[in-house]
Order: C-alpha cells, then structure tokens, then sequence
C-alpha cells in the first residue's frame, strides 16, 4: 500500500517523464516543447516571471494564489531542470544531504 510520500513522488515522476516527452513534441502544439524549442532564456524568464507573482501573492496573503504560484513556479523548474539534462532526483538528494544540517553551518560549507 502506498503512502502519501509515495503518491507526491509519483505525481513528481509521472510530470518528469512528460516533460521528458515534451522535448522532441512540435512547438506548436506543446507549450512546453515551446519553452525546450525557445532555450533556457525563455526557461529563466518563466520563473523569473512565476517567483515574482509568488511574491506578490504572498505579500497579499492570498493562500490559494500563493498555491497556484508556487505550482507554476515548482513547474517551470522541473522544465528547467530536464532542460539541463537534470532529474527531480538530483535535488531530493542534495535536500536530503542538508537534512539535520543547521542552515547557517550548510551556508558556511558552501563557501569553503
């Protein structure tokens, strides 16, 4: 039986095949191959765009806005993730090598 955990990564997964997919669609029938046929600055600009309105969603206080963001934000950086050749899997792993670790002493270990 699956537990929650398990379902959040599959949700993860199943959109990391897709996107996958998306790479070699027609650009014209794919928003998504849109974004791969346009590069990465089209890539950055979308989560440039997608943390501002987190931003402005937050400063209003409106959770389902900050939600809807954070979903389109969390998207455009799986896309810029496989962009790169990258998996989801790639951060659970850094973000698991963090855990337990204080953020200030993670901060440090980066600047050495």
């Amino acid at each position: 039986m699956k537990n929650k955990l398990d379902e959040k990564n599959d949700i993860l997964e199943a959109l990391s095949t897709i996107l996958e997919q998306r790479k070699t669609a027609n650009p014209d029938e794919s928003y998504v191959a849109r974004l791969f046929n346009e590069g990465g600055d089209s890539i950055l600009r979308k989560i440039s765009e997608e943390a501002t309105e987190t931003v402005i969603a937050s400063k209003c206080g409106d959770n389902d806005a900050i939600i809807h963001e954070i979903a389109d934000l969390w998207f455009h950086t799986i896309v810029l993730l496989k962009h790169h050749n990258l998996e989801i899997s790639d951060i659970l792993k850094e973000l698991e090598k963090r855990f337990g670790v204080s953020g200030i002493e993670e901060k440090a270990n980066r600047s050495k």
